[in-house]
């Protein structure tokens, strides 16, 4: 590991100003307006100013730590003119377009540039597990400071008007996917969940001004999923994005976005804050459910008593396999 590896390592464990640390209401909506238009941030420039700014938004992680003059030597071009291309690309500061560059390093790491990190940091053993650790905690508690809980409200009483949900991500977030899709249906809300290409194209298009869409991705966002969510939202469909960044595209097509950052000491994502956020949603949306919410779980509290799924033992011994499928028989047998 080079020295510049590890100052990156130190940085994305300890950013001296992520977005993520934004935290007053004021701070969060002036962040999330910068970031959300910096995907044009290259249409600010002429085409020559374009071409010489273009690698340090591609290769963000190269770039993050150098000064203005480091960076300009590195461009061959002079500081001053560095710094008048950052601001006409509507930075207010060098400093802010560090931190730019920072969130954007986050959100174009590959699983091969995280675990040549983690693998090359001196911690070792049971350090390294404590810092895995503490950077969910620290994922929680970014979570917690920026959920918007009348948003979050909001959210809940709309999965009680809408005609139908549909739930789309793929990848790693198909888990993340399945998990939401189950716990709405367990409140016996009308739910479909998408996570492959085919899925979430059929499944969008057939999405109206009556439906809830839903959509999960983390980093640059799945091709598939950010396609889901702009053929909804032109079919007039209600779309909630779940993301780690404003960066995200899902920031410029859904109507709403939940953050939760992924970020991990690890390779790949840790999914410890999108959990978190998945059972606040369902909280809100049960409390909201009121008396239809209880209605249908208390249909379900028999089977989740009695219910042949459940293993149990009969008179101090397991239950044999031939009663077990016996009772599953029964249990799938018509009523007369």
């Amino acid at each position: 590991m080079t020295q510049a590896d590890v100052l990156v390592y130190n940085c994305w464990q300890q950013p001296p100003q992520s977005p993520m640390a934004y935290t007053t209401p004021d701070a969060k909506q002036a962040l999330k307006r910068r970031l959300g238009q910096m995907s044009d941030v290259l249409l600010q420039l002429n085409h020559e100013r374009q071409e010489v700014i273009r690698p340090v938004l591609e290769h963000a992680r190269e770039y993050v730590l150098l000064s203005v003059r480091g960076l300009a030597h590195k461009l061959r071009i002079d500081p001053s003119t560095l710094a008048r291309m950052v601001r006409d690309c509507g930075f207010r500061s060098y400093r802010e377009f560090q931190e730019y560059l920072h969130e954007l390093s986050m959100v174009q790491a590959t699983p091969f540039d995280l675990i040549t990190r983690f693998t090359s940091a001196e911690a070792g053993g049971a350090d390294f597990i404590s810092e895995s650790i503490k950077q969910d905690v620290a994922n929680l508690h970014a979570l917690l400071q920026l959920t918007d809980i009348n948003r979050v409200t909001a959210v809940g009483r709309r999965f009680w008007k809408t005609r139908r949900i549909l739930i789309m991500g793929g990848d790693q977030a198909a888990v993340l996917v399945r998990y939401l899709g189950y716990q709405l249906s367990v409140l016996g809300l009308p739910t479909i969940v998408a996570t492959t290409p085919g899925e979430v194209v059929h499944l969008a298009r057939s999405t109206g001004k009556h439906d809830l869409v839903i959509a999960i991705t983390f980093r640059r966002g799945l091709r598939q999923t950010v396609e889901g969510v702009q053929l909804a939202r032109r079919k007039g469909a209600y779309c909630v994005g779940i993301a780690d960044s404003y960066l995200s595209p899902l920031s410029r097509y859904a109507h709403e976005l939940f953050l939760a950052s992924v970020q991990t000491t690890g390779f790949g994502v840790s999914y410890v804050a999108p959990i978190a956020l998945i059972d606040i949603l369902m909280n809100s949306c049960a409390k909201r459910g009121g008396s239809r919410a209880i209605a249908f779980v208390k249909e379900g509290a028999e089977e989740q008593r009695n219910g042949f799924r459940w293993f149990r033992e009969l008179g101090g011994r397991r239950e044999s396999a031939s009663r077990r499928d016996k009772n599953v028989n029964q249990s799938h047998r018509p009523r007369k």
